[in-house]
């Protein structure tokens, strides 16, 4: 019996020992702890919590867990959360998740989340992305076939909400660049319209400087000498101006007598860019 008992101690030190073993080997590896707190906020039933590991992960670029993390939370059931993850691998520079942002994509229904996955989709120099925010600013798929089925229905489901998507590009930092002297006062004006419009559309715009199809300039110089929004026409000016497309500059000279100070100095500025 005696036996027994000691042989039952011995099991029970050598267990607490492992314990104790395991917490200190822990302790020394802050970082195992950290991926654990990560893991279980991407997973937590809290929406909160997954948002905010999502946002956190950009901060991890090159890590494959971390690119991990968020492609499975590319499928949450929550938009804020799919949006956030989508951001946070396109900042990444996670190239591994294009194939995966593309087939999100197509079956995207909320228009935040779309523009959140189609910026990703450039930050990783994809040039599929650039078709959403076309089709913000012209209201027309590129090549008249959409991203998700070529159905004016699809373009509709994503342009639905526009307080809902400005909201989000102004989160993703997208969303303002003070356009030809466009104050903060005047940009919480903008904001606190009714019609938030004119600001998701500046926010494509944005990213649209970027865009190499030449489609894309013509598309800009229309929306700047069209536009019924000065804050948009601005954005359209501001974007030409760094496409740096010569063949634009006979159009946009009609920018030099816009009645907005703000969108004639950005259209002087542009002239002068593309002047050179």
């Amino acid at each position: 019996m005696k036996s027994t008992t000691n042989g039952c101690l011995h099991v029970a030190m050598a267990c607490a020992m492992l314990m104790i073993t395991a917490s200190v080997a822990s302790a020394q590896d802050p970082a195992t702890n950290a991926w654990g707190v990560l893991q279980s906020a991407a997973t937590n039933s809290s929406s909160s919590q997954r948002l905010a590991a999502m946002r956190v992960l950009q901060l991890l670029p090159g890590q494959t867990k971390a690119a991990q993390l968020a492609e499975q939370s590319l499928q949450d059931k929550e938009p804020t959360v799919r949006a956030s993850a989508a951001l946070s691998l396109g900042t990444m520079k996670s190239k591994s998740s294009i194939p995966k942002l593309l087939a999100m994509i197509k079956t995207e229904k909320d228009g935040d989340v779309a523009l959140a996955e189609a910026k990703a989709l450039t930050d990783l120099g994809n040039e599929k992305g650039y078709e959403v925010y076309y089709a913000v600013v012209t209201h027309t798929w590129k090549s008249g076939e959409g991203l998700m089925g070529g159905e004016e229905k699809e373009l509709n489901d994503i342009l639905k909400n526009p307080k809902q998507m400005a909201d989000m590009a102004f989160e993703q930092g997208i969303g303002y660049v003070p356009f030809g002297g466009i104050g903060f006062q005047a940009y919480q004006t903008i904001r606190s319209a009714e019609d938030k419009g004119p600001m998701v559309e500046a926010a494509a715009i944005k990213v649209l400087a970027t865009d190499p199809d030449p489609r894309t300039g013509t598309a800009l110089a229309k929306v700047a000498t069209t536009s019924k929004s000065s804050l948009v026409r601005a954005a359209a000016y501001d974007a030409i101006a760094r496409r740096k497309e010569k063949s634009l500059l006979p159009v946009i000279k009609a920018g030099l007598s816009d009645p907005k100070d703000e969108v004639k100095i950005t259209a002087a500025a542009a002239v002068i860019r593309l002047s050179e």
